[in-house]
């Protein structure tokens, strides 16, 4: 409908093909634009052998790199367009379309075109490739730039770089050099060359709106040029074509630019023996409010509770310039999902993470580690981009990074990566749940309960076990006494009173009942107003039941209830002690610690590694 002979590709995939339209979305154009330079990674993306001739059916397939996983995304050919011409990205050729179609499955991927207004470059290159991005402020840069710059194109890695505006109002605004601020750039070459007689830096740039280039030293026009022999020049793709590509010097971009990203590729993106590639660990968790959503360091009392990650590093770097004995390795992490549910109001988090050093350790460190030790390192600040990542070079060791976001209480997914050149591992610090369980074999102790024979209907009272305390040392005593004079076998006086009152309420039958046990326990729970609740539920009943019930009658005999009761005597004392302000209630972070002191340990998982 748009034309008479439409075509997928043209002439191959390049990056001429790419002109934005009316959606803000040159972070992604500019990817798209770094990805035609690699064709191996290009039809990884593009699978090839489509077209609107040969067995066309109407849709297109695309495939994305989705948090740790390749995604397929199926799209039909329809696309947006206003008298008769698209609305969106477009090739300069009328008649090709395969721009046009990625970006509508990109947009597919993350709900819808609005989805895609405003962006980091480095989302859609690591959405390419699944590599993952190293970010430089140009003013704080290594003074090797240049030569990480150059590396990293060789490598195939996908380069990005913007100016800042410090106000929207200068988004996309055209400065004098013919530059624009607030637009995102590709680094599509890194090379050196003679001029006059001395070594001159370059580098190559494309605009994705496909026009509007630099117009300094180096320009398609500058003077510059008329001095470059012609073989040089066709060397360097030199082309006096208002295309949005363009040289200018290193020095001149140093000055000019703000930031630089490159998206370094892993293993499974590229298979050339000539390019450098990463291995890489993967693992996926979550912060959950109330229980692994514990904020920045900042925030002590909930910091401890963030999910915890054992990094093992195994291999020193190989590097023969280098005496230090460490390892380098990227930590990047990715929260996941924000950019697809911004419609539901959901915005980037502000992220980050640090790095402790810990031996052995195989549970999750608690409050008291992190009041005592400081971290081996962090990433440089927390921020509100998608990923964060920083390069470190620590000794071989065992290490915990700690992921979270800056504010406590902020529920979302994440995905937490390693990327080494050597063999590392990292896996979730696990804590499972874990609660005693009485064996058939095992006696329990008894428990001195107070008997009013006056009342045959009284109830059993916490506090009255409380004031018993004393005696059961001597009870104990007695009873170790009496064994090993041959007196074992007798019952003491304390197990006679509490079988009494276990008769009281059990009857005949010497068994307790889900309705028997709920009725005991409410009449407990009333006597202590400074416990907020209203009461042990019947299904509760029965799950403590199910719990202590080591014949599975559904009923709990004298030995088992005995077991009960002395783990209902525990779990009140140590809620108290946890209860700081009385208030009869504590928090879901306070619970994780006072179900530890209960003799369990308690679920802390929030992902799994892979």
């Amino acid at each position: 409908e748009i034309c008479e002979n439409p075509q997928f590709i043209i002439g191959g995939a390049n990056r001429t093909d790419i002109c934005q339209g009316d959606l803000g979305d040159c972070w992604f154009l500019a990817a798209i634009a770094c990805l035609t330079l690699n064709e191996k990674l290009l039809f990884r993306v593009i699978p090839p052998e489509q077209n609107f001739t040969e067995n066309y059916a109407g849709i297109f397939h695309f495939q994305f790199w989705r948090y740790g996983d390749w995604v397929d995304v199926v799209i039909d050919d329809c696309l947006p367009t206003f008298n008769n011409q698209l609305v969106f990205t477009k090739s300069s050729q009328r008649n090709e379309f395969w721009s046009a179609l990625l970006e509508k499955a990109y947009a597919k991927l993350h709900g819808s075109y609005e989805a895609l207004k405003g962006g980091n470059t480095t989302e859609a290159m690591e959405d390419f490739t699944g590599g993952v991005t190293e970010f430089y402020e140009i003013k704080d840069a290594p003074k090797d730039l240049y030569k990480i710059l150059k590396k990293a194109f060789e490598r195939g890695s996908l380069i990005g770089c913007s100016i800042d505006a410090i106000v929207p109002a200068q988004f996309e605004t055209r400065m004098a050099s013919g530059l624009v601020k607030g637009h995102a750039y590709s680094v599509t070459g890194v090379e050196e060359t003679t001029f006059k007689g001395d070594k001159v830096k370059l580098v190559r740039l494309r605009n994705p709106w496909g026009q509007v280039e630099w117009n300094g030293s180096w320009s398609d026009n500058s003077k510059e040029w008329t001095i470059i022999d012609k073989s040089e020049k066709s060397r360097l793709q030199h082309q006096i074509k208002e295309d949005g590509e363009f040289w200018m010097s290193f020095a001149d971009f140093m000055k000019n630019f703000t930031k630089l990203e490159i998206c370094n590729l892993t293993a499974d993106a590229l298979e050339s023996d000539r390019l450098q590639t990463w291995t890489v660990s993967v693992n996926e968790g979550r912060w959950v409010r109330g229980c692994s959503a514990g904020g920045c360091r900042n925030f002590p009392d909930t910091y401890w509770t963030n999910p915890q990650y054992r990094l093992k590093l195994l291999e020193e770097d190989d590097d023969p310039d280098d005496n230090e004995v460490v390892c380098s390795f990227l930590v990047a992490l990715m929260q996941k999902n924000r950019r697809k549910d911004r419609k539901a109001g959901a915005n980037l988090f502000t992220i980050g993470f640090a790095i402790y050093e810990m031996h052995g350790n195989k549970q999750h460190l608690q409050k008291d580690f992190f009041l005592y030790n400081a971290s081996k390192d962090r990433c440089k600040s927390y921020i509100n981009m998608r990923e964060v990542s920083q390069r470190f070079r620590l000794p071989p060791s065992e290490y915990v990074i700690i992921p979270s976001t800056y504010e406590p209480h902020q529920e979302g997914d994440f995905i937490l990566r390693v990327f080494s050149e050597k063999r590392n591992v990292s896996e979730e610090v696990e804590n499972k749940i874990e609660a005693e369980r009485p064996s058939k074999k095992k006696k329990a102790k008894p428990i001195i309960f107070v008997s009013d024979r006056s009342n045959s209907n009284k109830e059993l009272s916490v506090d009255e076990v409380s004031d018993e305390e004393k005696k059961k040392k001597g009870a104990e005593q007695k009873e170790k006494k009496d064994k090993t004079s041959g007196n074992s076998d007798k019952e003491s006086e304390e197990e006679k009173q509490f079988r009494n009152i276990f008769q009281q309420i059990a009857g005949d039958d010497m068994e307790i009942s889900a309705d028997e046990l709920q009725s005991v326990l409410n009449g407990v729970i009333k006597k202590h107003k400074n416990l907020k609740s209203e009461g042990f539920t019947l299904e509760s009943c029965r799950s403590m039941i199910a719990l202590m019930d080591t014949d599975g009658c559904g009923r709990l005999n004298l030995q088992e209830f005995q077991h009960l009761w002395k783990k209902i005597k525990q779990w009140q004392q140590i809620f108290i002690r946890y209860d700081s302000d009385q208030s009869g209630t504590i928090n879901s972070y306070e619970m994780r610690n006072a179900v530890n002191e209960a003799g369990n340990v308690s679920s802390m998982s929030t992902g799994t590694g892979h």
